[in-house]
């Protein structure tokens, strides 16, 4: 029985991301670039300054800031699809893999902006301060689709209150067990570390993350700089890897062409996010003086999370691996 539904998942989950998912999301984010006329692109600058202002930004009773909205939303992207998966990429499609995940990650970016965006315009207020909203309320007000908007709600509910959070638990847990470190207690620390973070609401996550995901961010960045540095004679063959293995009829390990294109645009699509419908709940938390702000916001967090942290892995996989 277990075989047989293991079976029907990984057919059902083949299936959406070959032929489904990905030609989707593409296809929303070529869409939004064109209609948005590049604004990935055109606004980067405005972007970092809005990320940087917002930095120890203050707030008001229980009000999320933009900053702390934009942690919170890269908390959830960063994790095992930044570190495993970029390893899981080279194996089946090559390194030219990471040149495609840069390319549907600028594609995203455009995505991101809509999607968080929207989020803020259809956010409703909380009586004891703060917003909430994501994609659900703009399916449901925006689209005007109640059905959908619940099948939605409960969908997302599924996926990160389950199915997520067991992949990052597990391999935290299974991470651990190389120093003999019993998953039933890592499991618990975890449990109740998140639950003291997640009870406290919205305010205390974001306080949590404004914290955290900077020093995470900073702690593994200065470990793949160091690691480049370490083998800098290397750095030039990795890039030239990198752009030269992207269209290769034939990528490394046999695979063809298509292989190294796909998983380059699956594991960027998994990473980044952009265009699942998580973000945009995270951004509409915050309190911006525009909808626009926040949309520029998350747009640069599927550029730090491909360009810088997802890079930072394939920098070390390729120059350890070599």
């Amino acid at each position: 029985m277990e075989a047989m539904l293991n079976d029907a998942i990984s057919t059902i989950n083949g299936y959406l991301w070959s032929y489904f998912i990905i030609f989707i999301l593409i296809g929303a984010g070529l869409f939004f670039t064109m209609t948005t006329n590049f604004v990935q692109i055109r606004m980067i600058k405005e972007m970092i300054r809005l990320v940087i202002n917002g930095a120890g930004s203050s707030t008001e009773k229980n009000h999320v800031s933009s900053f702390q909205a934009f942690c919170v939303s890269t908390a959830s992207r960063v994790g095992v699809g930044n570190i495993a998966g970029i390893a899981i990429a080279v194996v089946l499609g090559g390194p030219g893999a990471i040149f495609w995940m840069w390319v549907i990650a600028l594609i995203g970016a455009a995505t991101g902006f809509i999607e968080s965006t929207l989020a803020q315009i259809y956010k409703e207020p909380v009586a004891k301060g703060g917003f909430y909203g994501g994609p659900a309320y703009y399916i449901r007000y925006g689209l005007n689709n109640k059905a959908l908007s619940v099948l939605f709600a409960i969908l997302i509910s599924i996926t990160y209150g389950w199915i997520y959070n067991s992949v990052q638990a597990n391999t935290l847990a299974a991470s651990l067990q190389v120093f003999n470190f019993d998953v039933s207690y890592t499991g618990a620390v975890v449990a109740i570390l998140l639950g003291i973070i997640i009870f406290g609401g919205i305010s205390r996550v974001a306080k949590a993350s404004e914290i955290i995901v900077p020093i995470m961010a900073v702690l593994y960045i200065a470990t793949a700089l160091f690691v480049v540095i370490m083998n800098i004679t290397q750095f030039p063959h990795v890039i030239y890897t990198i752009i030269s293995s992207a269209f290769e009829p034939v990528a490394a390990g046999g695979g063809l062409l298509g292989a190294t294109v796909m998983n380059g645009i699956k594991r960027g699509l998994f990473s980044n996010e952009a265009g699942e419908g998580s973000v945009p709940n995270a951004a509409a938390t915050a309190a911006v003086n525009h909808p626009v702000e926040q949309g520029l916001v998350q747009a640069f967090g599927v550029f730090l999370d491909t360009f810088i942290i997802c890079t930072a892995s394939a920098f070390i996989v390729l120059m350890v691996g070599d």
